[in-house]
């Protein structure tokens, strides 16, 4: 049956929401799972190939810098429509809203290739991410609809081996399509496999139908929300890269961003109907810890994929190639780890443990890369990545069950989707930060050997000609001497490296103390599961793949909506479960999202 959700209005008669619960049997859970396992596979294929085809890219339209384009507008756009898909979806349905992110992506996509300029592929690819923010968060929601809290780390292994597909078949497949055919392909081939996870969402995803209209939608505060995520995202892609960080064209949208940020809180606060971010949630302390850790653990994992992946080519001469391999420990550390963090969920009930030791962990891992230097032992530090990624594993099913476990239902998938936005904005400002570190430590070095700007500028540009491949006769031109281009890169390159992992145990120290006071254990068992689990199997025998039989059961229940809304009431302070897939999506998309190389002296 679906069941209202009264939601209050401080200007308006109360809106209610669908109750999209529909817990199923695990037969039908893993016949979900592997169509949204489709869904998320795309993005992830889209993320590998990109970043494989974009030096083609680059060479085809003599785009240079401004190549680095096009990565940037795909994650500004993505972050920027996280907020928007976790009401969308409680208005128009789980699968019209992941149907729409879906089509908006493959029309990207289909518009990218076509492309005539790198302008317009910029455009484009600002479009798909439009599509692509929301199609991780829709698969949680989902995911959480589906599966109850508890029983969630049990099926974290299918959509983990898609993933795993996903990364080995993208960098042969997006070298192979712009070597040998063309980079157009490299957008073009998402077409298909979007039209084939459409269908999958359509025809195998049995859930509850919904009534919902254009009037209830905060368009207001939609645009607020778009105008504010830009507004402060883009100049944290731009500061201490592209321009200073002093500089007005920085400071003037910052500025501008916080101010329509504290005009959109106010208008959600006290003049949205039905709020795309109900401010009530930060009520809540155990979502207020949730997403203070959720900010640290997207800085801390987006700065060290990307300083590490940095640190093997510039400090230690690794070839690209190399260099993904051996963050595979970082990668393969944190996914194991939460796998077991989700089983060990699943079987105890209790998570809160688990935080608390995954951000102190985490804490020692990056204190110990801090420490990394060119002399370091490859076993050694094989060992502290796997401590890392260990503990950054444990911190992410399990705080996203904290926050859903702290909110009623009608609340789930805002807390959701924005969980995912404060997530991928901390990963944002973690790479304007860290790149600043590194740049300024290595701008200090190198003036220190009284080298001209323009030199200076050329190496920061490119870090790799202080390596040793390099021949006397360039590092000549630039006024080096190989001794010197050893000192500019230990006591420059890698000090700033220090610098940020340094920044990161702080971080995952506060995190640590953040989620011991203030992340709370809640029961992950509903009152209601047994009931909901009922109905749902019943649904789907009246019905054969569900929507009908939903459609049928709400038509026949006559059960007094009060007695329900009490039973719901029961449930206030508990949610439903969501595997969580940023990461998996993450690791690959940071090597799109490194910073351009600074273009100021």
């Amino acid at each position: 049956m679906t069941t209202p959700l009264p939601v209050t209005s401080h200007t308006t008669s109360p809106l209610k929401l669908t109750d999209q619960t529909n817990l199923l049997p695990f037969k039908k859970v893993a016949i979900v799972f592997s169509g949204l396992a489709l869904c998320i596979v795309v993005c992830t294929l889209d993320s590998v190939i990109i970043a494989t085809a974009l030096p083609t890219i680059s060479a085809s339209f003599n785009a240079g810098s401004v190549a680095s384009w096009v990565p940037s507008a795909y994650m500004l756009t993505s972050t920027s429509f996280q907020p928007l898909y976790g009401r969308l979806s409680d208005i128009f349905g789980r699968k019209a809203a992941l149907c729409l992110a879906m089509v908006v992506f493959m029309i990207g996509s289909l518009l990218s290739g076509f492309s005539r300029s790198i302008i317009e592929l910029i455009v484009c690819r600002g479009l798909t991410g439009a599509g692509g923010g929301g199609i991780t968060s829709m698969a949680q929601i989902i995911m959480s609809d589906v599966v109850s809290l508890r029983d969630r780390g049990k099926y974290q292994g299918i959509i983990g081996g898609v993933i795993a597909l996903g990364y080995a078949l993208g960098p042969p497949v997006g070298g192979a399509l712009s070597e040998r055919v063309s980079w157009r392909w490299c957008f073009w081939i998402n077409v298909p496999i979007s039209l084939s996870a459409i269908c999958a969402v359509v025809f195998v995803l049995p859930l509850k139908p919904v009534e919902g209209g254009l009037l209830a939608v905060d368009y207001l505060g939609i645009g607020l929300t778009l105008a504010g995520s830009v507004l402060i995202i883009l100049p944290l892609i731009w500061g201490g890269v592209k321009f200073p960080w002093n500089s007005p064209i920085i400071l003037a949208p910052l500025c501008s961003g916080v101010l329509v940020i504290f005009l959109f809180c106010c208008w959600e606060w006290k003049g949205a109907s039905l709020p795309i971010v109900p401010m009530h949630i930060f009520k809540h302390v155990t979502v207020t810890g949730v997403y203070i850790a959720m900010f640290v653990n997207g800085f801390i994992f987006f700065s060290s994929i990307y300083c590490l992946s940095q640190l093997f080519q510039v400090a230690l001469g690794y070839s690209p190639i190399r260099s993904g391999v051996f963050l595979l420990p970082v990668l393969m550390g944190q996914s194991l780890s939460s796998w077991i963090a989700g089983m060990s969920m699943s079987r105890t009930g209790r998570y809160r443990t688990i935080v608390y030791a995954g951000f102190s962990v985490w804490t020692v891992g990056c204190g110990c890369l801090s420490t990394v230097t060119q002399s370091t032992p490859s076993a050694l530090l094989v060992f502290y990545m796997l401590l890392a990624g260990i503990g950054a594993g444990q911190t992410l099913q399990t705080t996203t069950v904290a926050a859903q476990a702290s909110v009623s239902r009608k609340d789930m998938s805002v807390v959701t989707a924005f969980r995912n936005f404060i997530r991928l904005f901390g990963g944002t400002l973690s790479l304007a930060v860290g790149s600043t570190l590194i740049n300024n430590s290595l701008r200090t070095a190198l003036s220190s050997l009284s080298l001209t700007s323009s030199a200076i500028t050329t190496i920061i540009d490119d870090p790799t000609i202080l390596g040793s491949s390099t021949s006397t006769s360039q590092l000549a031109a630039l006024g080096l001497t190989p001794s010197q281009a050893t000192y500019a890169l230990t006591h420059g390159y890698v000090v700033g490296f220090k610098f940020v992992f340094i920044l990161n145990a702080c971080l995952a120290g506060v995190a640590t103390v953040s989620s011991i006071f203030m992340i709370k254990h809640k029961e992950l068992i509903r009152a209601d599961e047994k009931r909901l689990r009922a109905e749902a199997q019943q649904a789907l025998e009246i019905g054969g793949n569900g929507e009908q039989g939903v459609s049928k059961q709400m038509s026949s229940d006559k059960r007094d909506p009060e007695t329900v809304n009490d039973a719901l009431r029961v449930d206030v302070e508990m949610g439903s479960g969501v595997v969580s897939l940023t990461f998996h999506v993450d690791c690959v998309l940071i090597v799109l999202l490194q910073p351009e190389k600074p273009e100021y002296a």
